[in-house]
């Protein structure tokens, strides 16, 4: 079976997409499932933090799974667990059920997410492994743009577990795509680290200070744009009042931000280094967070100015993830598995965090929101500047 780069792109981007569909298809239906479940929209929200919390050990367990037993049998044994989780949250009627539920889906989404940067790695080295990831990325920016159509789509075609159902598709479609079409890419014989390396390897890393000093960047840049992506069903469709028809336009700006900050970070490559522009990233998002502060603090709040100060924080992302995992992985080039996996673990963990913070104190204003946003944004400037040094240091 030959693999070319642009297939193993598709393969594997279709792959990753199953992340963001399972986070972002239902925020459009929040309400609806919060009435199924009898609990608030504040606590159903916090379906989002159990899921990020079983991505987080999902890619810790079988990231170094994959790396023993291969690529193919953790992927579809993650599919399995997936779609099973998906069929099962169609049927519960109470939260603790709910949140239960999110949490095996999400071991068994991380299980499969956890394998493309390693199938990529598999396939290619240098400059065409980077072609395949940049087609990854651009495929990836689209389904956090696509899955809140596709959700609000399905929610006025029948009801909230529809969406359930369609991710459950997804899952048995990708099943049958990378079980026909990608061949075990993992070679036969290559070392393998037991369980004790495995653990000796997290902790090499946690050790680095100027590596944590870019996990931490990453981290909280993640957690104040998981924090308004737990609050933004509360926020835009009860706080501002938006129907789910429109919450996928006002959702979708901050993924288009995105896009156009990550075409600004390559360009500003060209003469700028990955350590100056993560800084750059980050004081614009400690900017925007002030700013959204100040407008909650004066009563002015509204979509008009909310809107426009979250796509800045939220699009910043571009700017600050790409450079921070590659300063990063620069310290690690031996074990950049691993590194990336505890990195990712450590992101979704503190996304599931925030997302505590904002949704369980059932605060009906928008100052959970953007005090943790605001705290998140302090947090990742301070720790990159105190572990991380100057970027003449870096």
């Amino acid at each position: 079976m030959t693999l070319d780069a642009r297939r193993v792109a598709l393969l594997v981007a279709a792959n990753t997409a199953l992340a963001p569909f399972a986070i972002d298809a239902y925020l459009p239906a929040m309400a609806a499932l919060a009435d199924a479940v009898g609990a608030s929209i504040h606590h159903t929200e916090l379906s989002l933090s159990a899921f990020l919390a079983g991505f987080a050990l999902g890619q810790l367990l079988f990231g170094p799974l994959s790396d023993r037993i291969g690529r193919k049998p953790v992927l579809l044994g993650g599919l399995v667990v997936f779609l099973l989780a998906s069929l099962a949250i169609t049927t519960v009627s109470s939260l603790p059920e709910l949140l239960a539920w999110r949490f095996v889906q999400a071991l068994g989404g991380g299980a499969t997410v956890v394998n493309s940067a390693a199938i990529v790695r598999d396939c290619f080295s240098g400059r065409e492994a980077a072609k395949v990831m940049s087609t990854m990325a651009i495929i990836m920016l689209m389904a956090p743009l696509v899955a809140p159509v596709v959700g609000s789509g399905l929610l006025y075609l029948g009801e909230w577990w529809l969406i359930f159902i369609f991710l459950a598709v997804y899952a048995a479609f990708l099943m049958w795509l990378l079980g026909t079409r990608l061949p075990e890419t993992r070679a036969p014989g290559s070392p393998v680290a037991s369980p004790r390396q495995v653990l000796a390897n997290y902790a090499s890393v946690l050790r680095h200070r100027e590596a944590m000093g870019y996990v931490c960047a990453a981290s909280m840049s993640f957690a104040g744009l998981f924090a308004f992506i737990t609050a933004s069903p509360f926020l835009y469709l009860e706080h501002f009042g938006l129907g789910p028809d429109l919450y996928p336009l006002v959702f979708g700006v901050n993924v288009i931000a995105m896009a156009a900050s990550n075409r600004l970070n390559i360009r500003l490559l060209r003469w700028r280094s990955p350590h100056q522009n993560l800084r750059l990233g980050l004081a614009i998002q400690l900017g925007a967070a002030l700013g959204l502060v100040l407008v909650v603090a004066s009563g002015l709040e509204s979509l008009w100015t909310m809107v426009p100060l979250i796509m800045v924080f939220a699009g910043t992302i571009g700017l600050v993830a790409p450079n921070a995992i590659s300063a990063l992985l620069d310290h690690f080039h031996h074990m950049s598995a691993t590194a990336a996996a505890l990195q990712g673990s450590i992101q979704f963990s503190c996304g599931a965090l925030a997302g505590v913070l904002v949704g369980a104190f059932e605060v009906d204003s928008a100052w959970p929101m953007v005090g943790t946003m605001l705290g998140a944004a302090l947090i990742g400037n301070l720790g990159l500047r105190l572990l991380a040094g100057r970027p003449g240091h870096a």
